[in-house]
């Protein structure tokens, strides 16, 4: 079983040596490969470029750029798959993305399904895309978010990495939908590590991400002690990946942020 992980290209200097300290420890884990994001629009291209270079090159550690296809071309998402290929980049990671603000023209891609398709017509990567166990945030409903996914899988997706989600049930429950569907690929965990209780009740409001109320009231309890909430984290996350890997998940993804600790804390506490 193998496991991953996920960076974000950084902004200033500062930001990679953090970014890159945060590589040396996490390599030490062996993990199969580090994806690197790509910001909305392809605001983050070039950086994404270099940072996924960085990681081979310096590192020697596989990495898998994401690729966003809203208000893209088909020849600049052409112009960016020969440049992967060239370098050897054997995996991507497809996904619609957000429109950038004042951008009205979804671009020749409109949907996730349609650059999956160019890509695998397109030959020579493995594909992965991303799943919301809780829905995507901006779904006209469940059903609609759930066949979605599934065009993207039909479209030649070969696995799926889900939204971060703190809630089990809604995983098994997406597998249970898929497979309804005659899907059969698998679904790696997506895990963001608990570290700022604030900052992660920001981002679930944006994905969609429910966080129950039992942790909720266990983080409120802390206050802005943050070690406090990192080490609550921590042992929430060991114990629920645990539990997924027990039954049946193929493997888990870790959303990084760019930091080391949690990340590795929960990867040594499962003995992976």
């Amino acid at each position: 079983m193998t496991h991953s992980i996920e960076f974000f290209p950084p902004k200033n200097t500062a930001g990679e040596e953090r970014l890159r300290e945060t590589i040396r420890v996490l390599k030490a884990l062996k993990p199969e490969y580090a994806s690197v994001t790509y910001g909305a629009g392809g605001s983050t291209r070039e950086r994404t470029f270099a940072t996924v270079a960085m990681i081979r090159q310096e590192y020697d550690l596989e990495a898998v750029p994401h690729l966003s296809c809203i208000g893209s071309t088909e020849a600049g998402i052409r112009e960016i798959l020969e440049a992967y290929r060239d370098q050897g980049i054997q995996k991507i990671v497809a996904l619609r993305g957000d429109l950038p603000e004042g951008m009205s023209n979804p671009g020749h891609f409109e949907y996730a399904a349609d650059l999956v398709a160019f890509i695998h017509q397109f030959g020579g990567f493995e594909i992965y895309v991303a799943g919301y166990p809780e829905i995507h945030p901006r779904a006209a409903s469940a059903p609609d978010d759930l066949q979605h996914l599934t065009e993207k899988v039909r479209a030649g997706a070969d696995s799926i990495i889900t939204q971060y989600f703190y809630n089990p049930d809604a995983y098994w429950q997406l597998l249970e939908d898929l497979q309804k569907r005659g899907v059969d690929v698998p679904v790696v965990v997506g895990v963001m590590p608990i570290t700022n209780f604030e900052q992660i009740t920001r981002f679930s409001a944006m994905c969609g991400a429910e966080l129950p109320q039992y942790i909720r009231r266990r983080m409120e309890a802390l206050g802005d002690d943050l070690q406090s909430q990192t080490q609550f984290g921590i042992e929430l996350l060991s114990r629920q990946c645990e539990q997924l890997l027990s039954q049946g998940a193929p493997s888990l993804h870790f959303y990084t942020l760019n930091q080391h600790e949690a990340t590795a804390a929960i990867w040594q506490n499962l003995g992976l």
